[in-house]
């Protein structure tokens, strides 16, 4: 769960009044890096988890590859605790996901996942039908015979899962002053929550100096993804790239702040400066 929760760091979770045909700002082969610090009273800046993200396409027909041909994205999410975090919390995690998404509509289609939190590991995978609307989610633990846990629940399209979240606000346009509600899945649930375009302002990043805007997604709560006490910003560029650039974390034991470190689109890279 845990890095799941930084995984939804990057989770710019907006959907618009209704849905638009997607333009990918996006190339195949885009990654982005992350870099999680840690800040509360003499813990300044204390480097505790990295974030990788890629995006690749694939193309599918009976023809062969044709540039016209329809094509599925794939999406991969690597989250894994650096530095000090292991002192911090007590033990060390590290989230791989994989999801498969038909990019018109812009929807998952399959989720993938591998969780290491200290000696707990856990493989789940969701398969959604989309017209049934019903996810179906089974999750074992790879190190023991047990029979794995499974479930089937109904969702409302469009559905997402915390990867594709990302890369489907990407393709969305954001209005400050509005909510909006999302439903997304994510361990065999499904959840629909609020999300408030706050502000733009100009920010200093990797990219330069952008203007952003501020999203914040309610995500804490009883009923919320994560059951706890805390709060969430995201900023994303208000430009044709749509890049989250920066996140920032408020929970009981303190503060997370994630930043953009690196872009790389084939061989052109954006680095952080020293």
């Amino acid at each position: 769960m845990v890095a799941s929760i930084f995984l939804s760091l990057t989770v710019n979770i907006v959907f618009g009044q209704q849905v638009q045909r997607p333009v990918i700002p996006f190339s195949s082969g885009e990654e982005l890096v992350y870099q999680a610090e840690f800040n509360k009273g003499l813990l300044h800046g204390v480097d505790v988890a990295e974030f990788r993200f890629k995006a690749t396409t694939e193309r599918v027909s009976a023809r062969g590859i044709l540039p016209d041909d329809p094509f599925t994205l794939r999406l991969v999410g690597d989250v894994v605790s650096k530095g000090l975090f292991p002192r911090i919390a007590g033990f060390r995690f590290h989230e791989h996901v994989e999801s498969a998404v038909d990019p018109d509509p812009f929807t998952v289609l399959r989720t993938s996942k591998l969780e290491e939190q200290g000696k707990r590991v856990r493989a789940s995978e969701a398969v959604f039908d989309h017209e049934a609307r019903k996810v179906t989610w089974t999750e074992r633990d790879p190190n023991q015979t047990q029979p794995p846990r499974t479930s089937a629940v109904e969702f409302l399209e469009p559905i997402q899962d915390i990867l594709t979240v990302i890369y489907f606000l990407r393709t969305q346009k954001l209005e400050v002053g509005k909510t909006f509600e999302v439903p997304l899945s994510d361990s065999g649930r499904v959840f629909r929550f609020s999300v408030a375009v706050v502000e733009r302002k100009q920010l200093n990043t990797v990219l330069g100096r952008v203007s952003a805007v501020r999203i914040d997604p309610a995500l804490f709560g009883e009923n919320g993804l994560v059951r706890s006490r805390g709060s969430l910003s995201i900023w994303i560029t208000d430009d044709n790239r749509r890049l989250p650039v920066k996140a920032q974390l408020k929970v009981d034991i303190g503060t997370f702040d994630i930043k953009l470190k690196r872009v790389t689109h084939g061989d052109e890279k954006s680095r952080a400066r020293e």
